[in-house]
């Protein structure tokens, strides 16, 4: 039986154990790099060959350890806006989904272990992400499409995160991790607990967590001036609580060369919808996970990969203790993938993705048939390094997918008779790593993206309170095609390092809900006074284009270390077809920060600027810039055991921050100044 300080020096050293974050390492977060975090680079989304994060093409960001563990939140959405170019969609302290370039909904792929999440929260911004961010382990984001290993729906980006529920390497004794959060502007109350076992052979895994939020504090008045009325309530974002709960237990037989193990997930959340006080949703998802990988098996294929999922999600929306409407999706998803032996230098995979589910709303805003999506995916990725001036410094990387997509509506009632339709969106990417020097690099990627309609743009008929929208589909619609060119200009040197990039993405037909100028009633009758905009689903030549930059430098290294961070982002997003702005587009953001290090202590300071958003499209109202001071301090009372306090006081300057992503930016401003507490630490 191996000591407990061996294996925790092990499972640090791997970082492939749920339970184990690295706390005392010190705090550092780039794009396309993870140094100070973990003791080698990290494998990521985004490329099946595992290669390190700072030997990706793609931009790729990653978020684990200590600095995952300090920036917790209660939704995927606010965890990773502070990575350049994400943004959040920001329905309440509840419900967020990540935004990537001015992407959201079906173009974002959200993914659990690299298998897709199944719920409801691409449909309607009010729909949280059926995943609690307080049981992951690492977060990956891919920026820019990632359609060629994930599906059309990654045209956008990736999100995937990672939970180790499913031990993947062998473990001989017990670890685990814990931790507890009190106060913040919802005055939450909130713990998890992880544990890992094992005898070399097997190893288990168990986790459970829970969590409780009042009404979010806010600085002032929830709406704007133009919407407020004698009856709003000061300082207290009404119906904004929150109570969810959830689990997991996964098991695995671990090999020299390989693992296979099985997991089940429970996930309930329970919360109130900011834009109806009467209004809660009550979520829950059942999901059993089966995975299993071997490597080292010959010449021709030398690894095989394979990972699948059963989910059973639901949530009503429940208004004055009344079930209005109930969403269901239940199905399976999957992928099965090979890696060849080298050809000559080359090496690469190929994989088969497959997806089966039905979709079903009842009720009161059941604005979408019953629907079934059936996909199926190949798709090969190729990369080939060569030498140059004697040293491997530049990598080319090829790839292709085709899809089979079928979007069976069922019919019925105001849908009609039952429809049916093909899609085969085809991809293609290519993209180099050019090393210039031993600190300079330059990533340059072009793909063309296509991407399936979803049930909803193809068969909606119906209101949808949560957009304030009587969204309208379209059965004749064709795939959606791109575009896109991005390149990164990449700095590294020992603990520093810096990184810039553009990307430009055109669309020859983007689908979106847009309004026809006409208020209806909720059976879609024209009405003055119905109080729902008409919106129909359009394909429109649109384009993205936009700036990403980052960076970290030591400042000071005498009595503790000193760290400056930089970033800065800028997405420009034009309907091409009448020169307008699209939406929901986030304005510039510039911010900076600065990270200190003695001993047990470390601080952080994050400043950072959203500027006006007066570029909007017809009918969206401008949002006023804000700056957003946050501070964060974390003590270790033992080095032994990684057991630490933390405190993190956010707004401080406690300013009225309305996020232009947002459909309730008008009403669903950010939380105040606060201040929450915290312990963490692991055995």
């Amino acid at each position: 039986m191996t000591t407990v300080r061996h294996l925790r020096g092990f499972a640090h050293k791997k970082l492939l154990l749920a339970l184990t974050i690295a706390f005392g390492q010190p705090a550092a977060f780039a794009a396309e790099t993870t140094e100070n975090i973990t003791t080698s680079p990290v494998a990521v989304t985004g490329n099946p060959l595992g290669v390190g994060s700072d030997e990706m093409v793609t931009p790729v960001s990653v978020l684990n350890g200590h600095n995952l563990s300090i920036q917790r939140e209660s939704t995927l959405g606010e965890l990773l806006k502070s990575i350049p170019g994400v943004s959040a969609s920001y329905y309440g302290p509840a419900a967020s989904r990540p935004i990537i370039r001015g992407l959201d909904g079906d173009r974002i792929r959200m993914m659990q272990n690299g298998v897709g999440i199944l719920d409801a929260s691409a449909l309607s911004p009010d729909h949280a992400v059926a995943l609690d961010p307080i049981v992951i382990e690492q977060v990956d984001v891919v920026r820019g499409p990632a359609a060629l290993l994930y599906g059309g729906s990654a045209v956008g980006g990736v999100v995937n995160a990672i939970d180790h529920r499913i031990p993947t390497e062998s473990l001989d004794g017990i670890t685990g991790r814990y931790e507890a959060r009190l106060g913040g502007a919802d005055n939450q109350k909130n713990g998890a607990a992880v544990v890992d076992a094992g005898n070399g052979l097997f190893a288990i895994h168990a986790d459970v967590y829970g969590r409780k939020t009042d009404d979010l504090s806010i600085p002032d008045y929830a709406k704007i001036p133009s919407l407020r009325t004698a009856n709003d309530v000061k300082g207290r974002l009404v119906n904004s609580n929150s109570e969810g709960s959830g689990g997991a237990l996964g098991a695995s037989l671990t090999l020299d060369n390989g693992y296979a193990g099985l997991s089940y997930s429970n996930f309930n959340n329970n919360y109130g919808s900011v834009a109806e006080e009467t209004v809660r949703i009550d979520q829950k998802s059942d999901r059993i996970d089966f995975a299993t990988e071997f490597k080292n098996l010959g010449n021709i294929i030398n690894r095989v990969k394979f990972r699948t999922a059963h989910t059973d999600y639901q949530h009503q929306e429940i208004d004055a203790g009344t079930v209005a409407t109930t969403f269901t999706n239940k199905g399976w998803e999957g992928a099965l993938e090979m890696g060849h032996g080298n050809i000559g230098r080359m090496s690469g995979v190929v994989g088969y993705q497959f997806q089966f589910s039905t979709f079903q709303a009842l009720g009161s805003e059941a604005l979408i048939p019953k629907s079934n999506t059936n996909s199926n995916g190949i798709y090969i990725y190729e990369e080939l390094p060569f030498d140059v001036y004697k040293a491997k410094d530049l990598k080319l990387t090829l790839g292709g997918r085709i899809d089979d997509v079928e979007q069976e509506s069922e019919g019925g009632g105001k849908f009609g008779a039952p429809l049916s339709r093909n899609f085969t969106p085809q991809s293609i990417a290519t993209g180099a790593l050019y090393n210039l020097t031993e600190q300079w690099s330059v990533a340059t990627n072009l793909s063309h993206n296509e991407r399936a309609p979803t049930y909803s743009e193809l068969y909606a008929n119906g209101p949808h309170d949560a957009t304030g929208q009587f969204e309208i589909g379209n059965t004749a619609l064709n795939a959606e095609k791109s575009n896109g060119i991005d390149t990164q200009l990449r700095w590294k040197s020992g603990t520093d390092s810096a990184s810039i990039g553009a990307y430009y993405t055109r669309f020859n037909n983007y689908l979106g809900f847009f309004n026809t100028g006409r208020i209806v009633d909720d059976q879609g009758v024209v009405d003055p006074s119905g109080g729902l905009n008409e919106a129909v689903t359009r394909q429109v030549p649109a384009s993205f284009k936009g700036i990403e930059s980052e960076a970290k430098f030591r400042i000071y290294d005498q009595i503790g270390a000193l760290d400056l961070r930089l970033r800065g982002d800028y997405v420009h997003a034009t309907n091409l077809s009448t020169g307008e702005p699209l939406p929901r587009i986030a304005p510039i953001h510039l911010g900076f920060g600065l990270d200190y290090q003695l001993n047990k202590l470390s601080t952080r300071l994050d400043v950072l600027h959203g500027f006006k958003q007066d570029r909007v499209a017809q009918n969206e109202t401008e949002t006023d810039g804000y700056t957003q001071v946050n501070l964060t301090g974390t003590y270790k009372l033992s080095s032994e055991y990684h057991f630490e306090v933390f405190a993190k006081a956010n707004n401080l300057l406690n300013e009225t921050i309305r996020e232009h992503t947002s459909v309730l930016k008008d009403i669903a401003p950010l939380a105040g100044r606060s201040l929450l507490v915290g312990i963490h630490g692991e055995f």
